[in-house]
């Protein structure tokens, strides 16, 4: 099922969570389940911010002694605030605990995050002396090729809490014989913790190096990663595979979609991918996760989490700039009113995706423009 997208996203409401008086979008995903008493945050996270630049149109990847030119830029918040926006922007409300350089890169990241997007940084602290890490991402041809430069924060700045705040959830990102003692501890407070992982430099691929997801309630790998962490030639079986290690096993598959074991019930789910052209992948992964969270929280089923989350993955590469190429309910809702509306759909999915229809928002819900990466580093937040 293929459409193009407009971009648009749900507006903005004032109401205080966490210690901070922060903005949430008016489309509450769990707003049926909201009681007295719960966590004031439905999900918390940790890591490294990053101020991504991206290059977009590239006719190939940049080639050795010659100078290639883009015919798109844009800048924005990356590394971990790619998942923390895309969380925000499908209405969870959001915790981040993150160090910021204290130079212009940093003080760009801390607005568009806190003020453009109204995630919590009540975790998070500005660090002296101490410049912000830079990616800059070339795509081209749907991949994409990135150099980075960074320096750890000094000891006694690193952004991860001794005791994170309580939460409905939790995302890690499990790096293997890196432990995070933050993880074991939200978990034993109730926190439901879903794990992605990146590649491992080492070339061991051994489940044992990564002890937290004992922790954790679901693993998001992609399908290589799955595959070489279980010794098996199928991203299907290497996800029955890990149900012995996390109770839910999520495998990506990239163009051919999602597939997802759920040991606790015996449910298997797959669901294909939706056929967009892509601008840029950057963050596409993270915003699989967000929405792949937002549905386990609001009780969704299997297939249905799936197919939201390759959704929500399918919007943001359609735009530049990992974090800020996340989308909002109305472009959800933009993106099903349009489909629909075409006369060549095939009508099995159609109803793959018919569950939206109560839950995207309706003409009441004031759209917004969601903020963009553009070509401008360090500029301020329109007021």
């Amino acid at each position: 099922m293929t459409a193009s997208v407009a971009s648009s996203g749900t507006g903005p409401s004032e109401e205080p969570f966490g210690e901070g008086h922060h903005r949430h979008p008016q489309a509450d995903p769990l707003a049926a389940l909201r009681a007295p008493g719960d966590p004031p945050v439905d999900v918390y996270l940790t890591g490294t911010v990053f101020l991504d630049i991206v290059f977009t149109g590239l006719d190939s990847a940049p080639v050795r002694g010659t100078e290639s030119w883009a015919r798109g830029m844009g800048s924005s918040p990356g590394g971990v605030a790619n998942m923390a926006t895309a969380l925000a922007r499908l209405g969870l409300r959001t915790s981040l605990a993150a160090a910021f350089g204290d130079d212009h890169y940093g003080d760009y990241c801390w607005d568009a995050l806190e003020q453009g997007e109204g995630i919590d940084l009540t975790p998070s602290r500005t660090v002296p002396g101490w410049h912000s890490p830079v990616t800059v991402s070339m795509a081209y041809e749907g991949e994409r090729t990135m150099v980075s430069h960074g320096h750890e924060a000094p000891a006694g700045q690193r952004s991860a809490p001794g005791c994170p705040p309580h939460a409905r959830a939790a995302v890690a990102s499990l790096t293997p014989g890196a432990p995070a003692p933050w993880i074991a501890r939200a978990a034993a407070h109730g926190t439901r913790v879903f794990a992605d992982v990146g590649w491992d430099d080492t070339g061991a691929w051994d489940l044992a190096a990564l002890p937290d997801l004992a922790h954790c309630e679901a693993f998001l790998p992609n399908a290589q990663e799955a595959m070489r962490y279980t010794r098996t030639d199928c991203p299907r079986a290497a996800a029955h595979a890990l149900t012995e290690h996390v109770p839910l096993a999520v495998v990506t598959l990239g163009a051919d979609g999602a597939y997802a074991v759920d040991r606790r019930t015996g449910e298997t789910a797959e669901v294909p991918a939706i056929a967009v052209e892509a601008l840029d992948p950057t963050g596409a992964g993270d915003v699989f996760v967000a929405g792949f969270v937002t549905g386990t929280l609001a009780g969704w089923p299997l297939a249905d989490r799936l197919a939201f989350a390759g959704l929500t993955a399918a919007l943001s590469v359609q735009e530049f700039g990992g974090s800020l190429s996340a989308p909002g309910w109305s472009e959800v809702a933009a993106w099903w009113r349009e489909v629909q509306s075409l006369d060549d759909q095939d009508p099995a999915a159609l109803t793959r995706y018919a569950f939206l229809a109560g839950l995207v928002p309706g003409d009441a819900v004031r759209p917004w423009p969601l903020r963009r990466a553009v070509p401008t580093i360090g500029f301020r937040t329109p007021q």
